[in-house]
């Protein structure tokens, strides 16, 4: 069987037996009818009960083996993990957007499986519709053999637009900030206390926004502005492609070594600072494990000398923002946590030619930090002392910008 099977044709001679139907995009999922469970000596069962039949595929990845299915789209409103994963052959299940107008289930498994079968019956009287897959445990050099993400036309985002190359900034020119809220879609973040980090970063990210383009001088993107996926190379992606200026990533993690609380920033080192920053480093590309994108593809030896020497100017650029953007939330009363300059092995910092930082605002695991985070009056204190640490950042990197000329 295909790596990738498909299932395009919706069934639509039904429409004529069912004029009453409401055929709308989104169908809905009907957790009663859904369903991960063990069969047979190694087998796996999945049943998704549908409101309505949808496109969808499905693709194997590995390192670690995990099973993807794409559908356009599912609202999963109502499922639970703890109802629908009944299997002990399948150690997680994540379910959630995807891109717009896609949705994506991933199974983490605990060993190779391949599809048996694969089947999508549509009810001619209510048009609901029931999913069932029949998995079967596979040797590893089979899986191997087979496994990989597929890009297709029509089911993937485009590749990033190869744009021209963006003049140097001068004191004229507005500045052009990539705001990156974290995590989205089928990656919520951080949960903690019914706030997940995906939300809270978005809306944080939605008011500094709106306080750097009223106050002048800004041009303001960001890497996603709904609850959407977007991997981790693609936000570094859309930085270049929008001829950005600086990078932020924007985040509130929930951490237990050390009990962390307190606002800090972020800079790229392949050696974490302590092993706090190596912790939140593995949770946050934890992301593109789940969603299937593969970070690991490696430079030629030219390429990888050209992105030294860029390194080379743009590493005290970095760290200097990170100083400026750390001062800024101190003034406007923090609270910063007690190292508020670290780093670590971050995807998202890993462009070599973007001042690239991370702003942790806090940690949902600390009370004190969660109930700033839902203050709107502490969000906007905190807006206010990054966008004093940029004013401060610009004028330094101007007068810094001088002196190489002369």
């Amino acid at each position: 069987m295909s790596r990738i099977i498909f299932c395009i044709a919706l069934l639509w001679a039904l429409a004529g037996t069912a004029v009453a139907q409401d055929f709308s995009a989104l169908a809905r999922v009907q957790p009663d009818q859904s369903r991960i469970v063990d069969t047979g000596r190694a087998g796996i069962r999945v049943d998704i009960g549908l409101s309505q039949g949808v496109p969808y595929r499905i693709f194997t990845l590995r390192d670690p083996y995990r099973m993807v299915l794409d559908f356009q789209e599912v609202d999963w409103t109502g499922l639970t993990r703890k109802q629908f994963l009944k299997s002990k052959r399948v150690s997680d299940v994540q379910f959630g957007a995807y891109v717009p107008g896609w949705s994506r289930l991933v199974l983490d498994l605990g060993a190779p499986m391949a599809v048996e079968s694969a089947n999508l019956k549509i009810d001619e009287g209510s048009g609901s519709a029931l999913l069932s897959l029949s998995l079967k445990g596979t040797d590893f050099d089979a899986f191997n053999a087979t496994a990989g993400a597929p890009r297709n036309p029509g089911w993937d985002l485009p590749e990033p637009a190869v744009t021209k190359q963006v003049r140097p900034r001068d004191g004229d020119r507005p500045l052009r900030v990539m705001l990156d809220p974290g995590h989205g879609g089928i990656d919520p973040g951080a949960e903690f206390g019914g706030i997940d980090e995906k939300t809270m970063m978005l809306t944080f990210a939605r008011e500094l926004r709106e306080l750097l383009l009223r106050s002048g001088g800004y041009e303001i993107v960001l890497t996603r502005v709904e609850d959407q996926f977007v991997s981790l190379e693609r936000r570094i992606a859309l930085a270049h492609r929008a001829g950005a200026d600086l990078f932020i990533s924007l985040h509130a993690d929930s951490l237990s070594e050390g009990q962390a609380h307190g606002a800090a920033v972020y800079t790229l080192s392949e050696d974490a600072s302590d092993v706090a920053s190596s912790k939140l480093a593995e949770r946050h590309d934890r992301g593109d494990l789940i969603s299937g994108i593969d970070l690991n593809g490696t430079d030629d030896q030219v390429a990888d000398v050209l992105l030294d020497i860029a390194r080379q100017e743009t590493k005290p650029r970095t760290d200097a923002l990170a100083r400026a953007l750390a001062n800024g939330m101190a003034q406007q009363g923090g609270p910063m946590n007690r190292r508020p300059l670290r780093k670590a092995s971050f995807s998202v910092l890993k462009a070599a030619d973007i001042p690239s930082v991370l702003v942790e605002l806090g940690f949902l695991s600390s009370p004190r930090d969660l109930n700033n985070l839902k203050d709107p009056e502490w969000r906007a204190k905190m807006a206010l002392g990054i966008y004093q640490g940029l004013e401060d950042w610009r004028q330094q990197d101007l007068v810094r910008q001088s002196l190489i000329g002369q």
